[in-house]
């Protein structure tokens, strides 16, 4: 198994990096976090899962072995392949998919791209009891709904998931309770 990968990125596109190793280019698909900041020329170190199967040679890039972790038991809910679990992490990311666990909300999973509301339930459902890196302290436990409708109206205007959720959690604390004055708030720190 490549349990990772470092070398020359020559070659970039919006979902894989082509990483020189040893003369020997590797593709590696990413997040489009990853693609988005790494630059040709530069060294890349990647935490890597290799997937075989009868029609499948591919591997997977990812920033962290917590990342690596999440992407194998999105692998093994029912119903999702590689390029599903890397565009929910991707697009979500390791904490929106901890805190639907954490709390049940299968709404933050089904914003994603090919993820409807079946799946995200499956996904909370088979990572329930899974996950070690939860605790009480998460800190994911006091969301509201008026940040939940925030994140919504965000994700509607076009910003990522990952991105309205911290734009929500940057708002603060003494921003009132109501949606329209977080929605603003959230806009000027993604501004």
């Amino acid at each position: 198994m490549i349990s990772c990968v470092e070398g020359i990125v020559v070659d970039k596109k919006a979902d894989s990096l082509t990483v020189m190793i040893g003369g020997i280019g590797l593709k590696v698909f990413t997040t489009q976090h990853i693609a988005g900041i790494v630059e040709k020329g530069k060294e890349i170190l990647l935490y890597t899962q290799l997937i075989v199967r009868e029609d499948l040679l591919a591997l997977y890039g990812f920033e962290t072995e917590e990342e690596v972790d999440y992407f194998n038991l999105l692998l093994g809910v029912s119903g999702i392949g590689p390029r599903l679990a890397l565009n929910i992490l991707s697009t979500a990311g390791i904490d929106t998919v901890r805190r639907a666990v954490v709390q049940e909300q299968p709404d933050f999973l089904s914003r994603v791209p090919g993820v409807g509301k079946k799946t995200a339930q499956k996904i909370i459902l088979y990572l329930q009891g899974r996950l070690t890196d939860v605790s009480a302290d998460t800190g994911f436990l006091g969301i509201q709904s008026v940040d939940l409708e925030v994140i919504e109206a965000l994700t509607s205007l076009g910003y990522s998931l990952a991105q309205a959720q911290a734009a929500v959690q940057s708002i603060s604390k003494d921003t009132p309770e109501n949606v329209e004055d977080k929605i603003i708030a959230a806009l000027q720190a993604l501004g």
